[in-house]
């Protein structure tokens, strides 16, 4: 079984495979700050610091709050994120959480879709 560890509060955890980095965190005492748990606040905004690849891909509210400049430096949504089949180390910090929580979500381009294609 796949280990997260949340590198902020020291806490690591043993978890299944395609568990959910917040609701572990909520389970175990991981302490990783939440509030609503969908996406859309931006509390649980961690950073990967290691194991990225075992993550699942990144949801469209993620791409949404956290736009590319966030995704790209290595940021995900502790709410939206699974573990896979590896080990995951998580950070955050407040500085961070703060300005991702102001930040305005995107508009996805939604993509045309022809009939018969």
């Amino acid at each position: 079984m796949p280990n997260i560890n949340y590198l902020t509060s020291g806490k690591v955890i043993e978890v299944p495979e395609n568990s959910n980095i917040l609701r572990m965190s909520l389970r175990y005492d991981g302490d990783l700050p939440n509030k609503c748990g969908g996406g859309i606040c931006g509390t649980c905004v961690c950073k990967i610091e290691e194991g990225a690849e075992f993550l699942d891909k990144v949801k469209v509210q993620e791409r949404r709050k956290l736009g590319d400049e966030w995704l790209d430096k290595g940021y995900r949504l502790g709410c939206q994120s699974f573990v896979t089949n590896g080990d995951v180390s998580v950070s955050w910090d407040e500085e961070t959480t703060k300005t991702v929580k102001k930040r305005k979500p995107d508009k996805i381009k939604k993509e045309k879709v022809t009939a018969g294609k």
